[in-house]
C-alpha cells in the first residue's frame, strides 16, 4: 500500500502561496483556528486525487478551486496540488510502477478544465482515480472526513457501511477497474452494433455491385460476339472485294491484249498507207 509522504499547494483556494506539508510517519497533526484552511487541506487532497462534484469541493463550479483574490491579493488563473506517494513497495498500477516515488499533480487553469500527470507524465483522471483506489483510498474514501461527515457515517445505514468494508478489505481498486471494464465493454458492445449496421450497408453494396457485375459481363458477352460478327462481315467483305480485285485484273490482262492487237494492226494499217502514198504520185504522171 502507497504512502502519502507530502502535499504541495499552490493558488488552490486560500493557499495562494506555494504551501508545503510534510506528512510523517504517524500521525500528522494540523491545528488551527476556525477559517485557517484545515478543510482546504482534506479538500486538496480528494481534489488531486479525481473528485469531480464542485459541490465535494463547496463551490458551484469546479474553477471555483482556484484562488480568487482578496483585498490585498489578484486572483489566480491558475491552481495546482501535488500529492508525493511512496511507492518502495511497488504495488502501483503498473503504467506508473517504475519508481520509488510517485508525484501526482493535478492542474487546473480557469477555461481550459484540469490536467492529471505522475512524474510529469500525462495521465487521464480514470488512471489517478484507478491508482488511489488500488491503494484503499480515494476522494470518496471513508477516511477522508469532511466537515458534517462524521454524524452521516454514524447514522449511515447498513447498505450505505459497505463502502468502508469494502476500502478495508482493499477491493475498492477492484470495483474502479470492473466500472472501467463495464464502459469498455458497453463501448464495444455498441462499436458491434455500429460494425453491424456497416455490415449491412455493405452487404447491400455487395448486392448492387454483383448485379452490376453481371451486367458488366452481359456487356463483354455481347460486345465480344458484336466484334466477333462484324470480323466475319469484314472477312466476307474482303473476300468479295479481293475477288472483284482478280476479276478486274484478268479484264484488264484482256483489254491489255486486244489494245496491244488493235496497235499492231493500226501500224500495219499506217504503214501499208504511207506505202500507198508513196506509190500514188508516180501512177499520176502516167
Amino acid at each position: 500500500m502507497v504512502q502519502f509522504d507530502k502535499l504541495r499547494l499552490s493558488g488552490f483556494k486560500s493557499f495562494v502561496d506555494p504551501t508545503e506539508l510534510s506528512i510523517e510517519p504517524g500521525m500528522t497533526g494540523i491545528v488551527g483556528p476556525n477559517g485557517c484552511g484545515k478543510s482546504n487541506l482534506v479538500e486538496a487532497l480528494k481534489w488531486v486525487m479525481g473528485e469531480t462534484s464542485a459541490k465535494q469541493m463547496r463551490g458551484s463550479e469546479m474553477e471555483d478551486v482556484i484562488f480568487a483574490g482578496s483585498g490585498q491579493r489578484p486572483a489566480r488563473n491558475i491552481a495546482e496540488v501535488m500529492l508525493s506517494l511512496d511507492n518502495k513497495t511497488r504495488t502501483a498500477p503498473a503504467m506508473v510502477n517504475d519508481t520509488d516515488q510517485l508525484d501526482v499533480v493535478r492542474r487546473i487553469e480557469r477555461g481550459h478544465g484540469s490536467a492529471y500527470s505522475v512524474n510529469g507524465r500525462e495521465i487521464r483522471a480514470r488512471d489517478v482515480q484507478t491508482l488511489f483506489a488500488d491503494a484503499a483510498t480515494g476522494s470518496r474514501s471513508t477516511a477522508l472526513v469532511s466537515q458534517g461527515r462524521i454524524g452521516t457515517l454514524i447514522n449511515a445505514k447498513p447498505a450505505d457501511r459497505r463502502s468502508v468494508i469494502d476500502e478495508a478489505a482493499g477491493i475498492t481498486g477492484l470495483y474502479a477497474r470492473r466500472h472501467e471494464a463495464e464502459l469498455r465493454l458497453r463501448a464495444a458492445e455498441q462499436n458491434l452494433a455500429r460494425v453491424q449496421d456497416v455490415l449491412v450497408a455493405l452487404e447491400e453494396q455487395h448486392k448492387g455491385l454483383k448485379r452490376q457485375a453481371r451486367q458488366a459481363s452481359r456487356y463483354r458477352n455481347l460486345s465480344d460476339h458484336i466484334r466477333r460478327a462484324e470480323a466475319a462481315v469484314l472477312a466476307l467483305k474482303l473476300a468479295n472485294a479481293e475477288r472483284d480485285l482478280a476479276d478486274s485484273a484478268e479484264r484488264l490482262k484482256e483489254a491489255e491484249a486486244q489494245v496491244s492487237d488493235l496497235t499492231r494492226l493500226v501500224g500495219l494499217a499506217t504503214t501499208a498507207q504511207a506505202e500507198a502514198a508513196t506509190a500514188l504520185p508516180p501512177l499520176r504522171n502516167d
